[in-house]
């Protein structure tokens, strides 16, 4: 973003017209950024609770005040309880290296508090991949113009990585064929060649039937599979089981159109897949990765740019994340509580000891984010449990705050950046000096730390030194970069090959323990992997439980097919895909996103809401065993009977009967990497009063 500034105000926000990949474009999300800054309701100074929790009635402090009181609550909690007793519940925010993921862990790891283990995004989908072939940035995202086959899984490119698609269109005008597969006819099925609607839960069902008629049918590159893979034969044995007719009934694909895909991906080479976060979401979505990166070997679409899977570019950058975490400054055996059990962890039900009285939310607001949600806010109510928050603004989450603290937007706070969608760093300078008394998170910790009298060097470090160690300068992909490089250009493309002659793995060359494509995976061979010991009997994989090294499909928890019992109460499985107007939370406050994302709704399927008695634009409940929520409903046969949609994103404080889809979603992961089953849920639908927001 260029970003013009007059009298020391911004003015005007716009794209970078000479950046090679986003070509002067910003997305909805960002495109009015200045409007986020300038808000009258930006939280500009500290604040301290006056009225109930949850009541909104705040007085404002000084920030000598605020961290007084923080250092005071925290070191009596400490005292008392011992650190543990306090949690830091964050996640990425402003998503930069400085100010984002791991931003106060050494403030926390040298308090002694609980550890909060963060796997909203990608934790499963990162660990199968780099099971199977290593932390490689795969497909240079530039050089889809090059594919003649582009297969997109469970990613709304149009809406959550828009800048993609323009390279997705020039290969399409070179003649690529578009396929989507998706349970739902999003923005970018529609604009697609052919959509291929799944049942949710079931992709690996679809991949490994894929894999089936490949091998059976010898569309395999036997070259390549022979040269840069390993475990092929037993791979090979396993797929037996998993026919067109099989996976027909586990998916609703036709086996015919099963075929037809298998088919036509072999043979448009280079091939390429492009997958979403929501491949993760739901029981077997580890092992639905797994399959999925397999397949570029099969068929080896590695061998030329433009083949291959895009999963996440960032592996590419060589980030120095040890400089921004200090694990060293951790005390060994400090117990792990995963931030999706957040609400048991703050009402009792992990049978914590010693109890959660800390808590301290930055980067995140886990009121909308976090399933659980009445838990959430029970726990938040607790008046024995000392909250702070840094916000930009009043979230549910800060509402229940005894302590808010002001947070800076990304153009009043230094940066760098690596990518999750192009491999470009990005420096981020201030344009403006901070609103009001606003801090970047950075700033907020060595304020925090000093208080609290933590003098290692860490909490003492300025903003230019911390960018000064967030890379490694002396790796090859770095040639050529320097902080001041980055201070004049704004961004540099890492010293990787151009677009045209990006092909990593066209002699395999993979970073896994073999050096290869790892059907049988060394890191589960042997009982090498086995599921971690972070909540005992949390989900249908128990903790110490060996993970079978081939791909194997794992069906989903809640689905009329493999849970009649509970269908026949709740038979409808609930998506929640991430809004084309907000990032996640973010930006749901603001009256031009929410016109752009409109009413949050429910989109049903015409028979099921003929069924049902609902009629489009009524107020619909949503509702299960753990909790509801009412939207307006919206009829639909973009998405399969049996399938209903209501998008993450907006605020409890605007939506009818005080909640929002987190109250419906599951707290059970999947089966690696913790993640989340945001997509293994089901719910009923029923016609609901208008209730005003």
């Amino acid at each position: 973003m260029l970003v013009t500034v007059e009298d020391g105000k911004a003015v005007n926000l716009r794209g970078d017209p000479d950046h090679p990949y986003t070509n002067g474009g910003l997305c909805v999300k960002v495109s009015r950024y200045l409007d986020r800054v300038y808000d009258p309701d930006r939280v500009l100074h500290p604040l301290r609770r006056t009225g109930p929790k949850g009541s909104g009635r705040f007085e404002r402090i000084s920030w000598e005040e605020a961290v007084e009181e923080i250092a005071s609550r925290f070191t009596s909690i400490s005292d008392e309880y011992g650190g543990e007793a306090i949690m830091p519940v964050s996640y990425l925010g402003t998503e930069g290296i400085l100010n984002g993921l791991n931003v106060g862990d050494p403030f926390f790891a040298r308090l002694g508090g609980t550890i909060a283990e963060r796997t909203y995004c990608d934790s499963g989908s990162c660990t199968a991949y780099t099971m199977t072939i290593g932390d490689t940035a795969g497909v240079d995202p530039e050089s889809l113009v090059h594919s003649k086959f582009i297969l997109v899984w469970a990613c709304n490119i149009v809406s959550t990585n828009l800048h993609l698609w323009p390279y997705v269109t020039e290969a399409r005008k070179r003649g690529a064929k578009v396929v989507v597969v998706d349970p739902v006819r999003t923005r970018t099925a529609a604009a697609a060649d052919q959509h291929i609607p799944i049942r949710p839960g079931t992709d690996a069902a679809l991949a490994l039937a894929m894999a089936h008629v490949i091998i059976v049918e010898g569309l395999t590159d036997q070259d390549y599979v022979d040269d840069h893979c390993v475990g092929y034969a037993e791979f090979a044995e396993r797929v037996e089981q998993y026919t067109p007719e099989w996976a027909e009934a586990e998916t609703g694909v036709p086996a015919p159109t099963i075929r037809e895909l298998a088919r036509e991906y072999a043979a448009g080479q280079p091939s390429v897949i492009r997958i979403g976060v929501a491949v993760e979401r739901h029981a077997g979505g580890g092992q639905t990765v797994r399959a999925l990166s397999l397949l570029p070997a099969l068929v080896g679409a590695w061998r030329k740019p433009g083949g291959g899977i895009l999963q996440l570019p960032l592996w590419a950058f060589p980030v120095n994340w040890g400089a921004f975490m200090h694990p060293e400054l951790l005390t060994p055996g400090k117990r792990v509580v995963n931030q999706f059990l957040l609400g048991e962890a703050l009402t009792g039900g992990l049978g914590l000891d010693p109890p959660l009285r800390g808590l301290m939310v930055y980067n995140s607001n886990p009121v909308v984010v976090c399933p659980d949600q009445a838990k959430v806010i029970e726990g938040l109510q607790r008046e024995d449990l000392f909250t702070v928050v840094s916000e930009q603004f009043m979230t549910d989450t800060a509402e229940y705050a005894d302590i808010v603290l002001p947070a800076t937007t990304q153009i009043e706070q230094d940066d760098i950046m690596f990518s999750w969608g192009h491999l470009y760093i990005t420096y981020n300078q201030r344009a403006i000096e901070p609103l009001g008394e606003a801090v970047p998170n950075t700033e907020m910790f060595r304020r925090l730390a000093a208080r609290m009298g933590f003098d290692d060097p860490v909490f003492r470090r300025t903003d230019e030194e911390m960018i000064a160690e967030a890379f490694d300068w002396s790796h090859p992909h770095m040639e050529g970069i320097t902080v001041e490089s980055l201070k004049q250009r704004g961004w540099q493309r890492l010293n990787v090959p151009p677009a045209d002659a990006y092909a990593p793995h066209a002699e395999g060359n993979f970073r896994t323990p073999s050096g290869k494509t790892e059907f049988v995976a060394a890191a589960a061979a042997a009982g090498n992997f086995v599921v971690p010991l972070f909540r005992q009997g949390s989900n249908d994989y128990q903790p110490g439980q060996e993970v079978d090294p081939l791909p194997h499909y794992i069906p989903p928890r809640e689905s009329p097919h493999t849970n009649p019992e509970m269908a026949a109460r709740y038979p409808l499985n609930l998506l929640s895909p991430k809004s084309h107007a907000y990032i996640n939370s973010s930006y749901a406050n603001h009256a031009h996103h929410r016109q752009v994302q409109d009413e949050p709704t429910v989109v049903i399927h015409p028979d099921d809401a003929a069924e049902r008695g609902l009629s489009d634009g009524e107020s619909a409940r949503v509702f299960n065993d753990r909790g509801e929520f009412t939207v307006l409903a919206r009829i639909d046969a973009a998405v399969l009977p049996g399938v209903v949609v209501s998008s993450l994103g907006g605020w409890r404080k605007h939506s009818q009967a005080a909640a929002t889809l987190a109250a419906v979603n599951s707290t059970r992961f999947a089966d690696l990497g913790n993640a989340p089953t945001f997509s293994d849920t089901l719910v009923e639908v029923e016609r609901a009063e208008t209730v005003a927001p």
